[in-house]
């Protein structure tokens, strides 16, 4: 069968997998503090034991855009966003230091602080864990304090502070679970030290940094594109059909 044939394939396939990039991005675009993924692809020769003549496409996710959101405001008091740079540490499910820009947090039954998923949040010496309270205040450095149950309501107590990271951008990947991680190569021995410098806004929530106009227009592109691959591929099949009709008559 023509090689022909083959490279559409792989050219198809390498579509249908970079749309669903771009389809994972439109689905997340009303989700609070979502980073849109690139997807790009590339040419890659094929080695063996001949000399490499043919080159099939590969589609791969080079990296993530980290760039902000814009702030909602919601008026909730347990809602939180980052005022330019940095991150909010989080605990994931494997008990692993992870960082979002996901701001909308829970109290649960025991007092912990949890983002709407689920996820714990670090403070300053772990997990944060909140008293029973009438009321609850979280200050522009992330600082929790609350009014305790039949406290006077101005006098607020500081329990915690919430555990805002700067990791370099070039050090972050996302990880399957939708979260940051330091890339393998560029772990810390320990946990990431907090950065005093970083503010937040209470009250608001960072939206998600998709352009959904954009990522339609990638969609159709790359439908075109998939089109094109499967024309190639009954093109080459008309060929081969043509090639052996010639054989059979000589």
């Amino acid at each position: 069968m023509d090689k022909a044939l083959y490279i559409g394939m792989s050219g198809a396939k390498q579509n249908m997998l970079a749309q669903r990039a771009h389809a994972n991005n439109l689905a997340n675009v009303s989700t609070n503090g979502f980073k849109r993924d690139f997807a790009q692809a590339r040419s890659m020769p094929v080695y063996g034991e001949s000399h490499p003549t043919r080159a099939y496409a590969m589609t791969e996710r080079p990296g993530t855009d980290l760039s902000a959101g814009s702030l909602m405001e919601t008026g909730r008091k347990l809602d939180v966003a980052m005022k330019g740079e940095g991150w909010l540490a989080i605990q994931n499910e494997l008990g692993e230091e992870v960082f979002t820009r996901t701001g909308s947090l829970q109290v649960d039954v025991n007092g912990l602080v949890r983002l709407s998923s689920g996820e714990m949040v670090l403070g300053n010496g772990g997990p944060v864990a909140l008293p029973p309270f009438d009321n609850v205040q979280i200050g522009a450095d992330g600082t929790l304090s609350i009014v305790p149950v039949g406290g006077p309501p101005d006098q607020l107590v500081e329990v915690d502070r919430l555990k805002l990271v700067s990791p370099p951008d070039e050090s972050l990947e996302k990880g399957l679970d939708g979260f940051m991680h330091r890339k393998a190569d560029q772990a810390l021995d320990g946990p990431e030290p907090p950065d005093a410098a970083l503010r937040v806004a209470s009250g608001f929530l960072e939206s998600s940094n998709v352009n959904a106009v954009q990522e339609m227009i990638a969609n159709l592109q790359l439908s075109r594109q998939y089109e094109m691959q499967v024309k190639v591929m009954t093109t080459a099949n008309e060929n081969s059909e043509a090639s052996a009709r010639l054989l059979q008559n000589l």
